[in-house]
């Protein structure tokens, strides 16, 4: 009875410590946002930083090249988006007019049908105002994007000179068991963020390529969001759908809309479920429900950055769950069907 008293006490406890590290994870989002940033980055651009040390080009010229590198990344992608939202916002009338009309088209139709819809509070939803107060939402998300660059470049900067040292201390360590079992998921988690970032480009190249070849305005931009939602499987190819295939709507016709959201589902059904799986191996996917949840889980707790890296933070702690044989258990609940079968087969 004591026995069953204490672990009772000791669940308490834990549950309890979770919920005050979330607090506190929640509450000091302002700087653990960047360092997650930061960690990925870092974790991307490690493999190319150590490669150039290879060569014999040196520490410093090796870190300065991977560096400007990122510094050019980061401000295109800046200029990129503020720039299309920025045009984005003098069409919108056009747009809004356009739409509004297909819509009316669409509700005769339906009205044909025998469908009744509220066609005012339908098309009030596309009313200017609303449009240009997200825009305003949006641009000011960006400009906080812009002004936390330089910590992120920064921070990474430090993570990369930490890294060729990392190993050495470690070793040094007495905690030889530890060491093996850090190393194993460090190599994962590398392996599993790097290659999705590499899928992740392909995709958004593809999706650009495409949308350009459609002659769908801003194609590089919806390149851009199809990169970055593509690190949500399932939801993200959906939710990177929906302003381009909108875009093709307005542009052009039904028709054209059609075509576009084909293109994007043979994109995402070509490289999300048969190359991914290929190259990322086996035990490192996760069911569409924790996906979801995931989803939501981080995006509460870190915001936006937070539903974008949803699924590599959660990733991370089932390889970590993985390692040990008392929390495999959790690690299996989290993966998907493949998994399970990849796993029987072994």
């Amino acid at each position: 009875m004591q026995a069953k008293h204490v672990n009772i006490g000791y669940t308490l406890m834990v549950l309890a410590s979770i919920v005050i590290i979330l607090a506190g994870v929640k509450a000091a989002a302002v700087i653990v946002v960047p360092f997650l940033l930061s960690l990925f980055l870092a974790t991307i651009l490690s493999p190319f930083y150590l490669w150039l040390k290879k060569l014999g080009l040196g520490e410093i010229p090796s870190l300065a090249i991977i560096v400007l590198f990122l510094v050019l990344v980061i401000s295109s992608m800046i200029t990129l988006i503020g720039n299309s939202v920025q045009d984005f916002s003098q069409n919108v009338p056009l747009y809004e007019v356009k739409l509004r009309t297909d819509l009316r088209h669409m509700f005769e139709v339906l009205d044909k049908w025998g469908l009744h819809v509220p066609k005012e509070d339908m098309l009030a939803m596309f009313h200017t105002d609303s449009v240009m107060r997200y825009i305003a939402v949006t641009l000011k998300s960006f400009g906080s994007l812009l002004t936390n660059s330089f910590m992120i470049i920064l921070i990474v900067i430090f993570m990369l000179l930490e890294i060729s040292q990392f190993s050495e201390k470690l070793s040094q360590t007495n905690h030889h068991n530890g060491l093996a079992t850090l190393i194993e998921v460090s190599d994962k988690i590398k392996h599993y963020i790097l290659l999705k970032a590499l899928t992740s480009a392909a995709t958004g190249i593809i999706i650009t390529i495409f949308l350009k070849l459609m002659g769908i305005h801003y194609a590089v931009l919806w390149g851009l969001l199809a990169f970055l939602l593509n690190f949500i499987p399932n939801i993200g190819s959906i939710l990177a759908a929906i302003p381009a295939v909108l875009m093709a709507l307005v542009q052009y016709n039904f028709t054209t809309a059609l075509i576009v959201a084909g293109g994007y589902l043979a994109v995402n059904i070509t490289i999300g479920s048969i190359l991914e799986p290929r190259i990322l191996g086996k035990g490192l996917g996760l069911s569409t429900l924790i996906v979801f949840l995931s989803l939501i889980f981080w995006g509460w707790l870190l915001g936006p950055v937070g539903m974008l890296l949803s699924v590599p933070l959660t990733v991370i702690i089932k390889i970590a769950l993985d390692t040990q044989p008392n929390t495999q258990w959790i690690a299996t609940l989290l993966g998907s069907g493949g998994d399970m079968k990849a796993k029987k087969d072994a």
